[in-house]
């Protein structure tokens, strides 16, 4: 995606997060194995099958929450900053990582129904939309996309076949992209909300031991908001921001999980994409690889920009406290260790020439003037432009035009189609009432009146979809 660059390299940043312990593992006798400082952003890991005196692993990240830590704060301290960015045009992604039972989809979704325990995804709609709404100058347009990746197959959760497997393609300019990826524009978070919850809906979730309700595959919820304003040259200027909301599927060992049939099956190919996703990591900070192995699956691919490319990163590493998780605690802490010296090379998606929002500009100025043509507009936006000398010498807005041109379409429509019918069927009975005609020349005029008629029905048909068309473009255009 053609982009100004505004700024260098940015290390991708790394928070840890740790659940509290859960009923079953302080039934069962299991100890605590790990201790947070959230002053010094330390995570501090013991074994619990250490020799005396042997030390706990310390590893230090840009943030920490411990269990007693709120959604909301490591949504206003971590993430509120990225999808700030995001508005301004830049890419961003946004994943959690960990064994199965950490909290990665609580962290990433929560309790939706519950304000207080409402995750990253319903805060960062909320942040979005309000934004839009107190902006000035500017017009935006947001759609939304889901998808997942089950058994290294991405499948669109939005899809009406959901048995049809999605390709990964690349363009030179936009990067990575999936072929025939349903996409939704949204104009408030009730309609975004709906989307997620019809993907969500068809995601692949699964019972294992480690979980009751874990999560079978990687889902990606993407969000792409384009902003129009005018620049400081006059000229109108789009910026595009990619949001990638990523719940990944649990790191875990299958004589952990207990699972039977599938099970294995998955957790192989998920150990897979996993595997690929550290050998990522492991590539771009040893500086001595020459090959980033980013083809190795299909997870890796989609998040190419967010691992060392065009976005801004924010990788939350959630953990088990319990002596039980503590191999893959450690694992997963030595994983987020090493991402956390990545460097990504974000910038400011200006003007590229694919956006939907100019698509739409366009298309809206097109209609208009095919209404005009027809008649449809012009008597509204001349009534409505002797409206603007307002009482008091006040000036309506030019919005306001626009709003009664909306308003007096249909009406503007059916007036002057109510009069073409009417002129029509005067004349035809005028037709009938002349004597002075002979049979068959009056039978002519008469199939031609007929004739106009129906072109007239075929014209209103015409009308009414491009003047609903419009409204829908216009309506769409402004996000509301």
């Amino acid at each position: 995606m053609a982009g100004r660059s505004r700024s260098g390299c940015e290390a991708l940043k790394v928070v840890a997060r740790c659940r509290p312990m859960s009923r079953k593992e302080e039934a069962a006798g299991y100890e605590r194995v790990l201790e947070l400082d959230v002053k010094l952003g330390q995570v501090s890991i013991r074994n619990p099958r250490a020799a005396p005196g042997e030390l706990p692993k310390t590893f230090t990240f840009d943030a920490v929450y411990d269990a007693s830590s709120k959604q909301a704060d490591l949504y206003d301290e971590t993430v509120r900053p990225l999808i700030d960015s995001v508005l301004q045009g830049f890419n961003g992604t946004i994943f959690a990582y960990g064994q199965t039972g950490t909290g990665k989809t609580y962290t990433m979704q929560g309790a939706w129904a519950e304000p207080e325990k409402r995750g990253i995804i319903p805060m960062s709609f909320e942040h979005i939309f309000t934004h839009i709404s107190r902006s000035q100058n500017q017009q935006f347009l947001v759609r939304a996309s889901y998808l997942e990746i089950y058994q290294e197959e991405i499948r669109d959760l939005l899809a009406k076949d959901q048995s049809k497997k999605l390709e990964l393609k690349e363009n030179p300019e936009t990067g990575v992209y999936i072929k025939d990826l349903s996409s939704f524009v949204t104009k408030n978070v009730k309609e975004i909300e709906h989307v997620m919850n019809l993907g969500s809906q068809t995601r692949s979730v699964g019972s294992t031991n480690m979980n009751e309700h874990s999560s079978r595959s990687h889902a990606i919820f993407l969000i792409t908001i384009e902003c129009s304003e005018t620049g400081p040259d006059g000229e109108e200027h789009i910026r595009v921001g990619k949001l990638n909301l990523v719940d990944l599927a649990g790191s875990e060992r299958q004589s952990k999980m207990g699972a039977h049939g599938e099970r294995p099956k998955e957790a192989s190919k998920i150990n897979l994409s996993l595997s690929a996703l550290g050998n990522v990591i492991s590539a771009l900070v040893d500086g001595k690889s020459t090959h980033i192995p980013y083809r190795d699956s299909k997870l890796t691919r989609l998040l190419q920009d967010s691992l060392g490319g065009n976005a801004k990163t924010i990788m939350v590493a959630t953990l088990g406290p319990a002596s039980h998780s503590y191999d893959e605690s450690l694992s997963t802490l030595r994983f987020a260790n090493r991402a956390k010296n990545i460097k990504n090379k974000p910038r400011v998606n200006e003007d590229p020439k694919d956006t939907l929002l100019r698509e739409f500009q366009e298309e809206i100025v097109r209609l208009k003037a095919q209404l005009e043509k027809r008649g449809m507009l012009g008597k509204k936006r001349r009534r409505s432009s002797r409206r603007k000398k307002a009482v008091d010498g006040e000036s309506a807005t030019e919005n306001e035009g626009e709003d009664d041109n909306e308003d007096g379409l249909e009406k503007n429509m059916e007036n002057y189609l109510k009069e073409q019918k009417e002129r029509l069927e005067e004349e035809k009975a005028a037709i009938q009432d002349d004597h002075s005609l002979v049979s068959e020349e009056k039978q002519k005029l008469l199939q031609e009146k007929e004739k106009m008629i129906e072109d007239l029905r075929k014209e209103q048909e015409a009308t009414e979809l491009l003047a609903t068309k419009y409204k829908v473009r216009v309506a769409t255009h402004r996000c509301e």
